[in-house]
Parts: C-alpha cells; sequence; structure tokens
C-alpha cells in the first residue's frame, strides 16, 4: 500500500497560484529539474513489465508536435514538471491548443512571447491565464463543468495528448488519479496519448478514481509536493454571509460548496449542524473540522450514504492526508457529481454559489464583469437545477452587497452591459447577502426587487428603489 511521500530526493516545492491563495503567502516556483538518477529508488520497485514505459520528461514531451490538443490536467493535479517541460518545446512546435479548466500552476505557456507556439483553450478562466484571455492570446469556452467530458468522448474537443499527474502504480497496475478526477478521466480515455507524471505525494483516493498502467503511454517519475490552496479566512463581510446561509441549512442537509472565500466561511458556521452530507464539485480543507466534530457524517445522505462525494480537492497537505485511502471519501468525474439529475437524488440538497452581480429581477452574473471574461460557468448551473429538484432541496446565490471597497453595489438595476446571465432569473431561489435572505422563488418580478432591495447595501437602496419605480417593478 503506497503512502503519500513526506520526503524525498530531489523534492522541489511548486508555488501554489492558485487563484485566492491569501495575500503573502505564494512561495518563488523554482525550476524542477530531477536527474535521472533521482529515479533510482523508485525504479528499484517499479513493476518490471512496464519499464518500457519510463522516460525523462524531455522526452516524454518529444511526443507533442505542431498543430495538437493537449489536455493539461486540473486545479492541485496539474503535472508541474510536464507543464515546464512543454514550455521548453516552444522552439519546436506551432500552434499547439492547450485544453485546461483551473490550473494551480503559472501557466508560463500562456506568456506573449509563446504565443506561436501555445495558444490556451480555458474551458474554466483562472487568475493565470485572465490576462492571456483579454488580451486575445488565449480563448474561453463556456460548459458547464457536466458537460465537458462530453466534449472530449463525443469529439468536440478532441484531445491528442493528455498530461496528468497520479499516485505510484499499486501491486496490481493500477494508479489513483488523486485530488483531481473530474474531467481529466475523460480526457484520458479519449486521448491519442497519454503521459502521466507518477508523484509519491498524489494520494491514492477512493471512488471512479483509477487509471492502470496500461492506460498510460509514457510515465515519468517525479517527486514533488503537490500545489496547495490553504483556506481563506474570512472577512468580517464575508463570516456574516456566512451565518445568513447557516440560517438555511437544516440538520441531515447535504451540501455542494463551490471555490472561494464564501465557501470557506460557510463552513465555520455549520458547526452546531448534525448529520450533514457532501455532494460536491470540490471539496476545501473545511470539511475536516466538521468530519472530526461529528458534525459531517453523510449518514442521512440519500444517494452514496456514509461518502463525501465529489470530483476533485482544492487544499493544503493537510487535505490530501485526509484524502489519501479514507473510505469516507469518493472521488467521480464531473459527468457524475454534477449531473443535475445525479444530484437531485440528494434529498435536502444545498448549492451555494456565488456571483459577481445580480439585477433587480433575478438574472445572476458569475463569469464575466460587462464583456470581460472573468471566469466560468462551473458547476453553477449544474447544482442550481440539481438542488431545485431534490426534495427539500435549496439553491443559493451569496454575494457581498458591494465591491470595490463599497464604491459599487452588486445587487443592480440591470446587469452591466455585455454581463452573461450564468443563472437565470428562474433557476434562482435564494440570494443571500451579509444583510440577509431574499426568497424569490414563486415570487412575481416586482415581489423580487423587493426583496432584494432590502438585502442590498443601505447606501444603494434608495437608488435600486428609483430603478425598480422607472422599469415597473415598484
Amino acid at each position: 500500500m503506497n503512502t503519500i511521500a513526506k520526503d524525498g530526493p530531489a523534492t522541489e516545492e511548486p508555488e501554489a497560484y492558485m487563484e485566492g491563495r491569501p495575500a503573502g503567502t505564494a512561495q518563488q516556483m523554482p525550476r524542477i529539474d530531477l536527474p535521472w538518477t533521482a529515479y533510482a529508488a523508485p525504479l528499484r520497485t517499479w513493476p518490471a513489465q512496464f519499464h518500457n514505459k519510463l522516460f525523462t520528461p524531455s522526452d516524454a514531451l518529444q511526443a507533442v508536435h505542431s498543430h495538437q490538443r493537449v489536455y493539461i490536467g486540473g486545479g492541485c493535479g496539474e503535472p508541474l514538471v510536464l507543464a515546464q517541460e512543454l514550455v521548453r518545446r516552444a522552439g519546436s512546435v506551432r500552434e499547439v491548443e492547450i485544453i485546461q479548466i483551473l490550473t494551480a500552476g503559472h501557466a508560463a505557456y500562456a506568456a506573449p512571447e509563446l504565443a506561436a507556439a501555445f495558444r490556451v483553450n480555458a474551458l474554466f478562466i483562472g487568475a493565470n491565464v485572465r490576462g492571456a484571455v483579454h488580451a486575445g492570446r488565449a480563448d474561453y469556452t463556456p460548459v458547464c463543468l457536466s458537460e465537458i467530458p462530453h466534449l472530449f468522448r463525443e469529439g468536440y474537443l478532441p484531445i491528442d495528448v493528455a498530461l496528468i499527474s497520479v499516485s505510484p502504480p499499486d501491486a496490481r497496475g493500477y494508479c489513483s488519479y488523486g485530488v483531481e478526477v473530474g474531467v481529466t478521466k475523460a480526457a484520458v480515455e479519449s486521448a491519442r496519448l497519454v503521459i502521466a507524471e507518477i508523484n509519491p505525494h498524489m494520494p491514492r483516493v477512493w471512488g471512479d478514481s483509477f487509471i492502470h498502467l496500461n492506460q498510460i503511454d509514457r510515465a515519468v517519475l517525479v517527486n514533488y509536493p503537490l500545489p496547495e490552496q490553504p483556506q481563506s479566512r474570512p472577512s468580517p463581510v464575508y463570516a456574516a454571509i456566512g451565518h445568513q446561509i447557516a440560517t438555511l441549512i437544516e440538520d441531515g442537509a447535504t451540501l455542494q460548496l463551490g471555490i472561494g472565500a464564501i465557501p470557506d466561511a460557510v463552513l465555520p458556521c455549520l458547526v452546531d449542524k448534525r448529520d450533514l452530507g457532501v455532494h460536491s464539485e470540490m471539496v476545501s480543507d473545511g470539511i475536516i473540522d466538521l468530519v472530526d466534530a461529528g458534525v459531517i457524517t453523510n449518514r442521512r445522505k440519500t444517494l452514496l450514504p456514509g461518502k463525501i462525494v465529489t470530483s476533485f480537492l482544492l487544499g493544503s497537505r493537510r487535505l490530501y492526508e485526509f484524502a489519501h485511502d479514507n473510505p469516507m471519501l469518493e472521488l467521480h468525474p464531473t459527468e457524475f457529481t454534477n449531473d443535475p439529475f445525479i444530484i437531485s437524488r440528494n434529498d435536502r440538497m444545498v448549492a451555494i454559489n456565488s456571483a459577481l452581480q445580480i439585477d433587480l429581477t433575478g438574472q445572476v452574473c458569475a463569469d464575466s464583469l460587462g464583456t470581460r471574461f472573468y471566469s466560468g460557468v462551473g458547476g453553477q448551473a449544474d447544482f442550481m437545477r440539481g438542488a431545485a429538484r431534490s426534495q427539500g432541496g435549496k439553491p443559493i446565490i451569496a454575494l457581498p452587497a458591494t465591491a470595490l471597497n463599497g464604491q459599487v453595489s452588486r445587487i443592480v438595476g440591470v446587469l452591466d452591459a455585455g454581463a452573461g446571465v450564468t443563472t437565470t432569473r428562474h433557476d434562482v431561489h435564494y440570494v443571500v447577502t451579509e444583510y440577509g435572505v431574499a426568497a424569490l422563488y414563486g415570487k412575481t418580478a416586482r415581489q423580487r426587487a423587493k426583496a432584494l432591495i432590502a438585502i442590498a447595501h443601505p447606501d444603494f437602496r434608495a437608488a435600486l428603489h428609483e430603478t425598480a419605480v422607472a422599469h415597473g417593478l415598484a
């Protein structure tokens, strides 16, 4: 049985570039140069019949050619050595399309000087490629997280080469996808060639999360700690939002928590709840304390009771150690975790997602600032609809009442010009700010406007009321 490596030769710690990491915690990312001698110890236990699959990073990446489409594994499961080696190939390739979701690395392949070699196609925009998207050097494909595997499997985005990171194999040759099963499993099963980093720091997780060495064409042995995104400490505003959301969560509920400060703020507010469950596209460190406190038990889940179900992990080493060989936690592909019909099989499903802006009728923008793409659809639409169809479910949109240090209201008369509607007005049930909860489901447009104005920042309520009157909403 493999264990997560705590120390070892040739270890370099990559920088955690993840969006939302607390200020001042990022470290300089060293160049990861792993001499072949660093592989000597792993080679002694490597199954002999697979020795022909072992390559140096440089030799493995010789398989990437011009005009190919290359998938790079997401989140904290990004293969950082292979990504680095791909950049070194820039002088030898042209017009390689790189498919990615949110990734933990620096995304050096998106640099302006490499535009002739690489062009990113982001299925979710992270901070590391946002500038390239805004400058027109990278693309954004709007898509629900549940549907990304379909793009790969059905040939809408056929993958030539998949670059991934996995755990060491067990005695039968099975590796675990570890912290990111999500869309990676579908990319691997659709790719013509699979190149994998084998990293002893990758946890071995349960669920639909395994790949056999027979499915890997080229393997590169590495040894570095995974990138981390420690849980943020909520500001007073986010803490207040967390307390408001907690009033909507009943004992026995099953939770979905998205990415960012709001989910981090909700979890500490749930210590007095009982028998909560988790079915979510991702989980972070915050679940560990609630498991240890007996709050998250998953006993009352109606789908996979006893199990925390997710598709990727976004957190610190503490989370990775919690996940390693833990039968309570299962990782599955997003075509399972994010399928609204599967989500709805969890009774009392509570979906908590954030937004950038919401208008007085309940239209939610979560992926753009006006015409500028900011993030992506992610799993918001999937879980909002799944929770709405759950017996006793509650789909929740949460956001601070203001932005830019209180200068602008996030609750607006109309969305900014060009802003995308991530969640439609008829899919919104609850909206939460630090000022309270607006229950919109089944309400008229006039009632919605009144409820949303009531949870806006007091400085903006009069102007919002005037807008509502002008639009016939008051």
